[in-house]
């Protein structure tokens, strides 16, 4: 017998909102992407910066109904963009070397193979050295505004997709392996960083048309 579905959004968070907001069909997903929303808020992060060190962040309600489906919008757009990252079209970079649609590869597990991805001299982030064959310039550097846990998304990728052995049990995970294996295609590194540079572009020209945040 299939478990029953327990939903996030509790009857009593429901019950508040709608009073919030009288007159206006709110349900509960509308709150999920009301919170996803407003967590990108910068405002938000801003007034409560300090707060969000110290406990978990409290969810207030904006003063006018159209900031609140303004911001369950945006959510519902992030959530889709940010869950389905992998399916998203790869940011069209520059490639040093030349167009890569007109080479010939004839080993694309060896043109393709990511050791250690690195930025340009003098830690240049509009350049990204992937590998021996591959170096990307032009990238626009907006998208490093996109911060994941304290680091910008493109920094998560580049220093998971390698090569890297763990320190306490000397197992070496290779970023390599997933792609050729797992996913069956040696580029998936190399689009991987060119989908989240979309997804940090597109996630900020969202959040920087949020509404001012009014509560």
């Amino acid at each position: 017998m299939l478990g029953r579905t327990r939903h996030g959004i509790t009857d009593a968070g429901l019950t508040h909102f709608q009073t919030a907001y009288p007159g206006e069909a709110i349900t509960k997903d509308d709150i999920f992407y009301y919170t996803y929303g407003l967590l990108h808020s910068e405002d938000y992060r801003r007034r409560f910066a300090d707060n969000l060190t110290k406990e978990l962040p409290r969810i207030p309600c904006v003063k006018k109904p159209a900031d609140f489906w303004a911001l369950v919008q945006a959510g519902r757009i992030l959530g889709d963009l940010h869950v389905g990252y992998e399916t998203v079209a790869p940011y069209p970079v520059t490639i040093k070397q030349g167009d890569l649609s007109l080479a010939s590869i004839d080993d694309p597990k060896k043109f393709f193979r990511v050791e250690k991805m690195a930025f340009g001299k003098g830690k240049d982030r509009s350049v990204i050295h992937y590998n021996a064959n591959i170096t990307l310039i032009d990238v626009p550097l907006a998208a490093y505004d996109y911060v994941v846990n304290g680091k910008p998304a493109i920094d998560w990728v580049m220093e998971r997709q390698a090569i890297r052995p763990d320190k306490d049990s000397g197992i070496v995970n290779d970023a390599n392996d997933y792609a050729n294996e797992t996913i069956g295609d040696p580029r998936y590194p190399f689009d991987l960083l060119r989908r989240v540079i979309t997804v940090s572009l597109e996630t900020m020209k969202i959040v920087r048309a949020l509404p001012p945040l009014e509560i």
